[in-house]
C-alpha cells in the first residue's frame, strides 16, 4: 500500500519512535488523568468501547463517610479527591455530567462479617491502573484488590491475609437513582440477579435492567443473602441485625428481590491466598450474562488463577488501538497527555450486544439482533460527540464508526426518530440538536457508505421538517421555521431554563449538515432549503454588544441584557451553560458570514481575540471548544490559532487527575486534544474538513484503513511552521496539501 505523507521543510530531533517492542504505548497512558475537577472520567478495567467497565467505588465523602452520591455535582464513581474504597462498580460511564449505573458493587472484607456499606469500607492505597487493570490495597483488612475486562466481562482478584475472609455482592447501593433488583443462588460458587437502573439526568422514563451472572473459584464455609430492612422490635428471630436494619440469611438460599439486597460468601483463608471473581452483563438476560461470560473468559477452577490471561488480553487489546496512531519527538509530558486522551476517547460509545448478537431494542420491551460481524452501540452522548469524536472514530477507526452509524439508523428503525443523548435503548434529552445529522453527513461524505444512507436522510428530514407538537428533537421548530429563530417562553426542556438561542443554534449547524448531505445525494431542492435554513443566525446578531442576543417572540431583543450573564453556569435566558460569549461565535458553517456581521476580518478577529483576552472563553465548554481555530479562516491570522491552542494545551491538558478541563464528556475534551495535538482539527462538524495548526510531535504516523483512503494505509504527518490554512479530509487522507 502506498504511504502517504504530509511532509514539508522541518528539522527533526532526534527522538524515538513508539513502537510496540521497543516501548509500550500502553505505558503513557495515565488513567487517572481527569479524576479530578469534575472530569468525571475513572482508573477503572475496561476494554476499548467495552460494555463491561470495572471501577473503585469511592462516592462515600471522605470528609464525611456518608452516602453523598449528589453532592458536588457527583456523577462519577470514582474521584482521585477520596480514598475511601467501597468495593468494584460494574458498567460505569466516563465522562458524564450526571450520575448512572455503577451498579452490582464487589467488596472484600476480613474478619467479622459486616454487610452495611457505610460501615465495611476502607481507605484504598498503593493504587495502580494502567489500560485494562485497576489495583489497590485496602488498610482496613490488609487485602490487595485488583480487576481487569474483557468486553462484556470482568474478573476480579482479592489477595487475603489469614483467616476469614468474605467477599460481599451490594446490590442495592450504586450510582444510578433507581432501586429495585433481585438476586437467585445458582450453585455454591454462582450466583445472577437483574438491577435495575437508569433515569439519567433525571428522565423518569429512562430505564433499563441490567443482568449479571457472578461465580468465585474458591467453595465458601458459608454463604447466603442480606436484605436491608426496618428494625424488627419485640420478635424473637435468628439473624444478626448489624445496626438494625441488614437481615442475614443463613439458611435460606433460593432468591430474593427487594431495594437494598445482596450476597455474601465466607471462607477461611490463608496468608497470601488469592480468591478469583468473575462477572458477566447483559442488557437482555441472565442467561446473556452467562454466555458472554463463557466466550469471553474459561471457566473459573479452584485454585486456578485466570487473572493474568485475561489482564494480557486488555492490555494487547489496548496496544494495537492506542498504536493505529505513532507519535515522534515531542516531549514525555505530551507524550502522556497525548495517549491518556486518546484513551478516554475510546471508552464510548460502547457495545451493547452480547455474544450471540442480541441487544434490547430502543424505547420498547423486544430484543433485537444484530448482523453477524456487526455491533450494536450505545452511549450515543452526540450534543458533545458530534463536534470531534465522531471525526475521528471515522479517520482511525472507520470500522468501529460504521457499526455506530448503523446503530443509530437501527434506533431509528426500531423507535421512529434519531438518537439524541441515548443510553442503554432509551433516550434521555440530554441537552438540546439534532446532533445525529452532523455525525452521520460528517461520516457519509468522508467517503464511509456501507449503510442505509436513504433511511438515514428521511429521518434527517422528519426531524428537520415536523411540527412541534409531534417532533421529539426539534420541540421548537415551529418558529424556528416560521421566523426563522426561536424566541423566548417557547419551550423548556428542563430545569436548566429557556435555552432558546443554544437551540437554534444546534438546528443551523445540524440544517448545514442536512444540506451538504442533501447535495451529494442529489437532492438540490433541499439543499438549496436547508442551507437557506442554516444562515437565519442573523436574527440573533446584535450590533449593541456585538453578541447574539435571545429574541422575544414579537422579534425584539431581551431586556435588560449582559453577555457575561451565564459564565458560571448560572441558568440564564436564551443559553444553555454558558453566556452569550461562550455561544456567538458558534457558527461555524458561516464564519465569513459572521464577519461581515460584525464589521469585517479585523473586526472578528479582534473580538475574537477578546474573549481569550479577558477570560471568555471556557474550554471545556463545547460551543465555543473550536474558537482557536476560527482565526485560521483569514490569511495572516493563523498563527494565533497555533499560539492560542499551544497555551490550551499546556494549561488546561495535563498528567494531574485534574488534568482535563472539566467533564470529558464521553471523550469530546480529550478528542479535542487529540486533534490539536496532531495538528488539525474538524471545526465544522458535518463539512469533511479540517483547520491546520502546528502538531506537538515531530512526527505523527496514523494507520488507516485503505478502503476509506484512496489506497493508502498510512498518513504521516510532519511538524512544519507552514501547517496553517484549510484542508479537506481527501486531501488529508491523500497527501495533497496546499502548501507543496
Amino acid at each position: 500500500m502506498r504511504l502517504t505523507r504530509l511532509l514539508v521543510y522541518v528539522l527533526l530531533l532526534p527522538a524515538t519512535l513508539i513502537y510496540a517492542g521497543e516501548s509500550r504505548i500502553i505505558d503513557y497512558v495515565n488513567p487517572f488523568i481527569g479524576t479530578s475537577n469534575f472530569g468525571t472520567t475513572n482508573p477503572g478495567a475496561i476494554r476499548p468501547n467495552g460494555m463491561m467497565s470495572v471501577t473503585p467505588f469511592n462516592v462515600m465523602g471522605s470528609d464525611t463517610n456518608v452516602w453523598d452520591k449528589d453532592s458536588r455535582w457527583w456523577s462519577t464513581p470514582y474521584s482521585s479527591d477520596n480514598s475511601f474504597f467501597t468495593g468494584f462498580s460494574h458498567i460505569n460511564l466516563s465522562g458524564v455530567g450526571c450520575p448512572e449505573v455503577g451498579l452490582a458493587l464487589t467488596m472484600p472484607t476480613a474478619g467479622a462479617l459486616n454487610v452495611d456499606y457505610h460501615m465495611y469500607g476502607s481507605e484504598a492505597v498503593a493504587e495502580t491502573a494502567r489500560p485494562g487493570y485497576y489495583g489497590c490495597e485496602l488498610v482496613a483488612y490488609g487485602i490487595k484488590a485488583e480487576a481487569s475486562a474483557t468486553t462484556r466481562t470482568s474478573i476480579e482478584r482479592y489477595t487475603f491475609p489469614e483467616g476469614q475472609g468474605n467477599i460481599l455482592v451490594n446490590f442495592g447501593d450504586g450510582l444510578t437513582n433507581e432501586s429495585g433488583a433481585w438476586l437467585r443462588k445458582i450453585s455454591e460458587t454462582e450466583i445472577e440477579g437483574m438491577r435495575l437502573a437508569g433515569t439519567f439526568c433525571y428522565n423518569p422514563q429512562a430505564v433499563f435492567p441490567v443482568y449479571f451472572a457472578i461465580r468465585i473459584n474458591k467453595v465458601p464455609s458459608k454463604g447466603g443473602f442480606w436484605k436491608k430492612q426496618p428494625l424488627l422490635t419485640g420478635v424473637e428471630a435468628e439473624w444478626t441485625p448489624d445496626d438494625g436494619t441488614y437481615k442475614i440469611y443463613q439458611r435460606y438460599g433460593r432468591e430474593i428481590a427487594g431495594d437494598e439486597i445482596g450476597y455474601w460468601f465466607s471462607f477461611e483463608t490463608a496468608e497470601g491466598e488469592a480468591v478469583e471473581l468473575q462477572m458477566g452483563v447483559s442488557f437482555v438476560s441472565c442467561e446473556n450474562a452467562w454466555e458472554n461470560l463463557e466466550a469471553e473468559q474459561a471457566r473459573l477452577q479452584p485454585g486456578v488463577s485466570n487473572f493474568e490471561a485475561i489482564r494480557a488480553e486488555a492490555e494487547a487489546a489496548w496496544e494495537a488501538d492506542l498504536g493505529r496512531i505513532k507519535v515522534e519527538g515531542g516531549s514525555e509530558r505530551d507524550k502522556e497527555v497525548f495517549y491518556s486522551a486518546l484513551y478516554h476517547a475510546l471508552i464510548h460509545p460502547s457495545i451493547l450486544n452480547d455474544v450471540n448478537g442480541e441487544y434490547p431494542l430502543m424505547e420498547n420491551d423486544g430484543v433485537g439482533r444484530v448482523p453477524s460481524g456487526q455491533n450494536r452501540y450505545s452511549v450515543f452522548s452526540l450534543w458533545d460527540t458530534y463536534r470531534n469524536l465522531h471525526q475521528l472514530m471515522t479517520l482511525v477507526y472507520p470500522e468501529r464508526q460504521m457499526d455506530m452509524v448503523r446503530s443509530m439508523i437501527d434506533i431509528y428503525r426500531e423507535w421512529g426518530w434519531m438518537p439524541k443523548w441515548e443510553l442503554f435503548g432509551r433516550e434521555t434529552f440530554t441537552m438540546e440538536g439534532d446532533p445525529s445529522i452532523p455525525v452521520i453527513a460528517d461520516t457519509w461524505l468522508k467517503g464511509l457508505r456501507d449503510f442505509d444512507i436513504e433511511t438515514a436522510y428521511a429521518a434527517f428530514v422528519k426531524s428537520a421538517t415536523t411540527p412541534s407538537a409531534d417532533n421529539l428533537m426539534r420541540p421548537d421548530i415551529d418558529p424556528y421555521l416560521e421566523k426563522g429563530y426561536v424566541p423566548l417562553g417557547f419551550y423548556s426542556a428542563d430545569a436548566s431554563g429557556d435555552n432558546s438561542v443554544s437551540h437554534a443554534l444546534e438546528y443551523y449547524i445540524a440544517d448545514y449538515a442536512l444540506s451538504l448531505l442533501a447535495a451529494d445525494l442529489g437532492y438540490a431542492d433541499d439543499a438549496a432549503k436547508f442551507r437557506a435554513q442554516s444562515l437565519q443566525y442573523k436574527h440573533y446578531y446584535c450590533p449593541t454588544f456585538g453578541t447574539l442576543r435571545p429574541l422575544n417572540a414579537d422579534g425584539t431583543f431581551l431586556e435588560p441584557f449582559n453577555p457575561r450573564q451565564g459564565e458560571n453556569f448560572e441558568p440564564v435566558p436564551g443559553f444553555h451553560e454558558g453566556s452569550a460569549w461562550n455561544y456567538t461565535f458558534y457558527v461555524p458553517h458561516d464564519v465569513l458570514g459572521l464577519a461581515k456581521l460584525m464589521g469585517g476580518r479585523k473586526a472578528f478577529v479582534n473580538k475574537l481575540q477578546k474573549v481569550f483576552d479577558e477570560g471568555l472563553y471556557d474550554p471545556a465548554n463545547e460551543p465555543d471548544i473550536a474558537y482557536p481555530y476560527l482565526f485560521s479562516y483569514f490569511k495572516g491570522e493563523e498563527w494565533r490559532t497555533a499560539k492560542i491552542v499551544s497555551e490550551l494545551l499546556d494549561k488546561h491538558y495535563t498528567t494531574r487527575p485534574d488534568g482535563i478541563p472539566g467533564n470529558d464528556d464521553t471523550g469530546t475534551m480529550s478528542a479535542w486534544a487529540v486533534f490539536s495535538m496532531m495538528g488539525f482539527y474538524p471545526d465544522c462538524p458535518g463539512a469533511p474538513s479540517y483547520t491546520l495548526t502546528v502538531p506537538r510531535f515531530d512526527r505523527v504516523e496514523i494507520t488507516l484503513d485503505p478502503a476509506f483512503c484512496n489506497g493508502n494505509d498510512k498518513l504521516v504527518i510532519t511538524k512544519t511552521a507552514k501547517m496553517k490554512g484549510r484542508i479537506s479530509h481527501k486531501d488529508l487522507v491523500s497527501g495533497r496539501m496546499p502548501w507543496r
